[in-house]
């Protein structure tokens, strides 16, 4: 394509998911200096893109109007999507999700050329270059195969998310609210993911912070609004409770902290894209798994055909002072 064209990329869900397309955006940046790049992701997750330095616009599906029984709405949205995705008159989209939701919205650009990692082989239809899904890749890695097979250079690929500045300024904001002591530093707990199966149990959770309260550190439990009151315990214990901060504040306070330590799950990607250090516990040692991008070693597996309950806290403990050396 020429240099100067335009660029769809469409990663709709998830958090985490949308985060490890930074790798790929970073390539495609370096490809194609002069491009207009467009992402487009759910309404949910379009404030993510403000980190993405390489993006210049952002379409955002409000999904739930897209869906929705009301029939009109429904069609008003997709008639309002289909018109941007065709007024943006793209040279090249390129599809980092794979889905038939995604095949469908790549293929209705126009875009001449069309790349996509699929997970079934009906969809190829879709996509002028394709590569299908590999379960033992990394999804970040799986993004850049597909670049390179389409002629890409993808050696200094850049997992970079840059924090706006405000939403440091309120992460500092909550922090001064809740008394927080700016000489004692912080770790950061993000104890649930979006499947309760990959949850270490919350009571490890707060032995842990009160090992590491008993070291002179602060502990914030981060989460989503829908976690605040499973989050209870945590401040009943006396622990910093940031769930149900904006996306991007929770950013900040990770920013803010020293080492960040949780589940496999969004936040900790952005924390890794964000240049912090961090111990992700994972529930199997399955290949491919999604651990901190080229960061293998900063995930914490559970013995083989065992549950992440399994891992015992001495273990996290140890990984928390390997990450602090």
């Amino acid at each position: 394509m020429n240099a100067s064209g335009k660029i769809l990329v469409v990663r709709l869900t998830a958090i985490g998911d949308v985060v490890l397309t930074l790798p790929a955006v970073s390539v495609l940046r370096q490809n194609f200096p002069e491009a207009q790049i467009t992402f487009l992701t759910t309404k949910e997750n379009s404030t993510l893109l403000r980190g993405f330095r390489e993006v210049n616009e952002v379409i955002a599906i409000d999904r739930n109007r897209l869906r929705g029984k009301n029939i009109l709405r429904s069609a008003g949205e997709l008639i309002r999507l289909l018109r941007q995705l065709r007024s943006g008159k793209f040279a090249l989209a390129v599809d980092l999700q794979g889905n038939g939701e995604s095949a469908w919205l790549v293929r209705l650009t126009g875009a001449r050329q069309r790349w996509g990692v699929i997970h079934k082989s009906s969809r190829r239809w879709a996509y002028t270059q394709f590569a299908d899904r590999q379960r033992e890749v990394h999804a970040a890695e799986m993004h850049l195969a597909l670049l390179r097979q389409c002629g890409l250079k993808t050696e200094n690929a850049r997992n970079e998310f840059v924090l706006p500045a405000e939403a440091l300024d309120a992460a500092r904001a909550f922090l001064a609210a809740k008394n927080n002591s700016s000489d004692k530093p912080l770790l950061f707990v993000q104890p649930f993911t979006s499947s309760p199966h990959k949850n270490w149990p919350l009571e490890n959770y707060l032995a842990l912070a009160r090992h590491w309260q008993a070291r002179g550190w602060q502990v914030i439990f981060g989460g989503g609004p829908a976690d605040q009151s499973t989050l209870e315990p945590a401040r009943a214990a006396g622990f910093f409770v940031s769930a149900g901060v904006p996306l991007l504040v929770t950013g900040g306070l990770m920013q803010l902290s020293k080492l960040i330590v949780g589940g496999d799950t969004g936040a900790l990607h952005l924390a890794v894209a964000q240049g912090k250090r961090v111990v992700m516990l994972m529930n199997h040692n399955r290949p491919g798994r999604p651990h901190p991008f080229r960061h293998a070693a900063w995930s914490l597996l559970p013995p083989v055909d065992r549950n992440i309950a399994t891992i015992n806290l001495d273990t996290v403990i140890a990984a928390c002072d390997q990450a602090l050396e």
